[in-house]
């Protein structure tokens, strides 16, 4: 017996059947023609138009607004039509779809029953070669030539402000109230690792419902800071999406007992 809901988030209208087959909800995003199959983030209380800029998290949105009371009290969990959880990394090379649908999570296991969310294994900002920095910000770089040394400096602030603007974290924490701010600075300043891709598992709906209370008010103060007119570039276009993902991290760490699993790539289309 299933004791999981998971949404599974695709852009492309094929992958229907087999995000059915696989068990899992399909969650329609973006313009495609989606038949009335999927889950979407565009009826109700929406905010589907700011899509390009926030991902995944139009359809956050819309869930929190439209559907919260008819979630179950099972787990509850997102992955997307390219990523995808399981309890151990394995090889995905050359699967067929059958043994990819035999090694991915379906369902939550008895000795996670403790935990009270699950967020994916550590992304670490500070492993990438110099050089690929030096790209990025020459001047900033060489400003600071313990950067390019001491790896514990590239923490998840300085790898923010080089893929993301500089000092824009910075701004954006600034928003926050301060009992959130002081606790997300010091996780950002001090962290050369964060939960990647937007995804998670919470155990009840009432720890989803409190993420989601805290994260969309600060972005809605964000959109204030930094608007939708003038964000060049993928790193800046979707940086609400960027921002909520370093905030997840935060949130999911200081709020829950939480375990993290392995994230697998793998696009549907392959199969």
């Amino acid at each position: 017996m299933k004791n999981i809901s998971l949404f599974c988030l695709s852009l492309n209208p094929a992958h229907l059947n087999k995000i059915k087959n696989l068990g899992f909800l399909p969650v329609g995003l973006g313009n495609s023609n989606f038949s009335n199959e999927w889950l979407r983030d565009n009826t109700g209380q929406n905010i589907s138009q700011k899509n390009n800029f926030y991902g995944e998290y139009t359809f956050h949105y819309w869930l929190w607004k439209n559907r919260m009371n008819e979630l179950s009290e099972d787990w509850i969990g997102f992955c997307q039509y390219r990523k995808f959880w399981s309890l151990t990394k394995f090889n995905n090379k050359d699967l067929t779809f059958e043994n990819f649908k035999k090694n991915i999570l379906k369902n939550i296991p008895k000795e996670l029953d403790n935990y009270e969310s699950i967020i994916g294994e550590p992304f670490f900002v500070n492993q990438f070669r110099f050089t690929k920095f030096i790209k990025r910000n020459f001047y900033k770089m060489i400003s600071n030539p313990s950067l390019i040394f001491l790896k514990h400096k590239r923490n998840i602030r300085f790898h923010f402000d080089m893929w993301h603007g500089d000092g824009n974290l910075e701004k954006a924490i600034n928003l926050l109230e301060k009992n959130e701010k002081d606790d997300f600075v010091n996780f950002v300043n001090k962290n050369v690792s964060f939960n990647p891709h937007n995804m998670f598992i919470c155990k009840s709906k009432k720890t989803l419902k409190k993420y989601y209370e805290s994260v969309f008010p600060w972005l809605e103060k964000c959109e204030k800071e930094f608007g939708f007119d003038n964000l060049e570039g993928y790193g800046m276009k979707r940086i609400y999406g960027f921002l909520a993902e370093r905030y997840m991290s935060y949130w999911f760490q200081k709020y829950t007992k939480y375990k993290t699993l392995p994230i697998i790539f793998k696009d549907l289309s392959d199969f």
